[in-house]
């Protein structure tokens, strides 16, 4: 097993520490709450007892990790909760923890969830409160191990100058395609946007009935939009948040799109969508997860045929950049009473060999993702080795697409989808999408600046 660094103290009482230089935006997942360095305060824990049991909550997925710490760990006592995991943009572990704070008890000590429950997590739920997360950079994680996560993976849990979570793994967005059908027809995989739009209409005159993509789910939005930079929710200082729909970022990717979608090699029906055809699937712009859980688990496509290319870049432009589609993170209450054994916990199940081999989504740790990779288990149902692909795009995920207090998803689900199949553009459909957007964010409390 990795080592949990059970060496180090943890800080207590009357220990400071100033933040130090600006909060580093690195290419990676998008950014969380972003706030000013300065803000940073030293995190005094509760009366800690290195024997006291700690409370686990950790989603189904996650619920085997969680076991198997347990077995390989049997001297520390845990009480371990299934729950949602913050799923469909839930707010159960936020509505919980307010409970607490409300009867002074109850608070788990380790969580898993999304990356947007650090916008809520890492403050106070009202004045005079602790907020719920621990800053980890304060004596309780080392800094090596938090420098071994991909580039700009830890981007979501740190608000001013602390890091509130350890990302447990990324859905960073690469070209998936299926070589048996690429080579029948005698393409070559694109390696940019204008390429990939050229092909598309190729597909559509000599193939009709193939497919390059789908905008057609719910997050099909963070695999295009936000593969093109475009500005949709990209925060500022304070509560300022950016929502420029028309920035050239944004419209050149909408009038790509709206070119595919017309000549029909760009689906508005979503690939889970009940009875969709994946044999017909000729490429898509999509999460590190497609591979297991889209062509193999709901297309069925054979083994052998897909396989997996690094991000699009733009004609006249050399710097790759891509979206990202999910992901969780790990996070440690600052109410616990067992901080060793509880960041022990988080630790072991985002950076332990051991645990992140047999992951089912792509470790944020680095060196767990190499592992993850060597894995057959992960690789071997591939046309190509995936690993160049994955690694290179796991550091190129754009940090200006913002984890904000309100689901991005909501926008693009009740507006933009119901726009483009009832047959409007989405050129034409950027201006109500922005809209819905900017009212989402002010009802939370964001300025909206669009410029």
């Amino acid at each position: 097993m990795q080592s949990t660094h059970r060496s180090r103290l943890l800080r207590r009482g009357l220990t400071t520490l100033a933040a130090a230089g600006a909060l580093t935006l690195m290419a990676g997942c998008a950014s969380a709450e972003q706030t000013r360095p300065d803000e940073s305060a030293a995190f005094t824990p509760v009366e800690q007892d290195d024997s006291a049991p700690i409370t686990v909550w950790a989603d189904s997925t996650r619920l085997p990790s969680v076991e198997a710490y347990q077995a390989a760990n049997p001297d520390v006592k845990m009480d371990v909760v299934t729950y949602d995991g913050g799923a469909d943009g839930s707010t159960y572990l936020q509505t919980k923890v307010q409970l607490f704070d409300r009867t002074g008890e109850g608070w788990p000590d380790v969580v898993f969830g999304t990356p947007t429950d650090i916008t809520w997590a890492s403050k106070p739920t009202s004045p005079g409160k602790t907020a719920f997360a621990a800053p980890l950079n304060q004596d309780l994680v080392d800094q090596d191990l938090l420098d071994g996560f991909a580039a700009g993976s830890l981007a979501p849990c740190e608000v001013g100058g602390d890091t509130y979570c350890l990302r447990n793994d990324i859905a960073q967005v690469v070209l998936w395609y299926n070589q048996s059908l690429m080579d029948q027809f005698g393409y070559e995989v694109p390696t940019t946007w204008g390429e990939y739009q050229a092909l598309g209409e190729r597909v559509a005159t000599e193939h009709p009935g193939y497919l390059v993509g789908s905008v057609g789910d719910t997050n099909s939005h963070e695999s295009y939009f936000w593969s093109a930079q475009c500005p949709a929710q990209e925060l500022g200082s304070g509560d300022e948040l950016r929502v420029d729909l028309q920035d050239p970022k944004c419209t050149r990717m909408a009038s790509l799109l709206d070119t595919l979608i017309d000549a029909g090699s760009v689906s508005t029906q979503g690939f889970f969508s009940q009875g969709f055809d994946g044999s017909r699937v000729l490429m898509a712009n999509g999460p590190s997860w497609y591979g297991k859980y889209l062509f193999d688990s709901a297309f069925h496509v054979p083994a052998g045929q897909i396989g997996a290319s690094g991000p699009l870049t733009w004609d006249g432009e050399s710097e790759p950049a891509t979206g990202n589609v999910g992901g969780g993170v790990w996070i440690v209450s600052a109410h616990s009473k067992n901080l060793k054994a509880s960041t022990d916990l988080a630790e072991w199940l985002t950076t332990s060999d051991e645990n992140l081999k047999d992951a089912p989504t792509y470790p944020a740790y680095a060196p767990g993702a190499k592992v993850w990779l060597e894995n057959p288990a992960n690789s071997d149902y591939f046309a190509n080795d995936i690993a160049d692909a994955f690694t290179a795009a796991a550091d190129d995920v754009w940090t200006g697409w913002s984890n904000t207090r309100f689901n991005s998803a909501t926008a693009w689900s009740s507006v933009v989808l119901p726009a483009i199949t009832g047959g409007a553009s989405l050129t034409d459909t950027l201006p109500a999408w922005q809209q819905a957007i900017t009212d989402e964010a002010k009802t939370v409390g964001y300025t909206v600046v669009n410029e």
